[in-house]
């Protein structure tokens, strides 16, 4: 069998999420849970990949779906292009996730006549894992940097930013960013006990920015 890669599973998400919007579904028909409906397709892609492609399979002690490739599935609904994943440390909205995601967004209608769902994937998008940072906490970063900012500046904007640290992390991670500039994320990444992740910006930038490959666009 075929070993998976990046860019093969660019190409096969192309494939499905085309073959996907034309799916009639009874198992989907009056859900409104959206994450019954990320569970069903990111299974239903998983399964469609294992046909025909070896890769390492995710499971809860990685946390991603493809460990392998360092790439998570995401499945968010256009209504509210959302999703929630692992808190590991505050760096996350600085540096990223430390890994890329695939993100599908759908919009799910229901055929009250013959009881079916129909998930119309309008956009596939994927982005690069230094792409994954916060965009307001990054850019803020990137600002100070180009405007001769220091240590001090730095922790005093990361604190103000309610970033989920001590001054002392602060200050570890000041000097961090002085050796090692952040590359601008595109992500929102609200605080909380999981991280919450918003698609918005990455949706209305996606091919027109480094990182952001617009896989798949419905024809609207």
């Amino acid at each position: 069998m075929t070993i998976l890669t990046e860019q093969i599973l660019c190409s096969e998400a192309a494939i499905f999420a085309t073959a996907e919007s034309r799916h009639p579904e009874p198992l989907l028909y009056g859900v409104t849970d959206g994450k019954a409906v990320g569970t069903y397709l990111e299974q239903k892609f998983r399964l469609y990949l294992k046909e025909r492609y070896e890769f390492i399979d995710g499971n809860s002690a990685s946390g991603i779906d493809f460990p392998g490739l360092l790439i998570d599935i995401k499945v968010t609904s256009i209504k509210q292009p959302q999703s929630s994943c692992p808190f590991k440390s505050a760096r996350q909205k600085i540096y990223g996730l430390g890994y890329s995601l695939m993100i599908f967004v759908y919009n799910k209608t229901d055929n009250s006549i013959n009881r079916t769902a129909n998930l119309n994937i309008l956009h596939t998008i994927y982005v690069s894992a230094e792409r994954t940072a916060d965009f307001q906490m990054t850019r803020g970063i990137r600002t100070i940097l180009a405007n001769e900012g220091n240590k001090d500046d730095l922790i005093a904007f990361m604190l103000d930013r309610n970033l989920p640290i001590d001054e002392i992390e602060a200050a570890n991670i000041a000097d961090e960013i002085l050796i090692n500039p952040p590359a601008q994320g595109f992500l929102t990444i609200s605080n909380a006990l999981q991280w919450r992740l918003q698609y918005g910006r990455v949706i209305e930038r996606a091919g027109q920015e480094e990182g952001i490959i617009a896989i798949y666009r419905a024809n609207l």
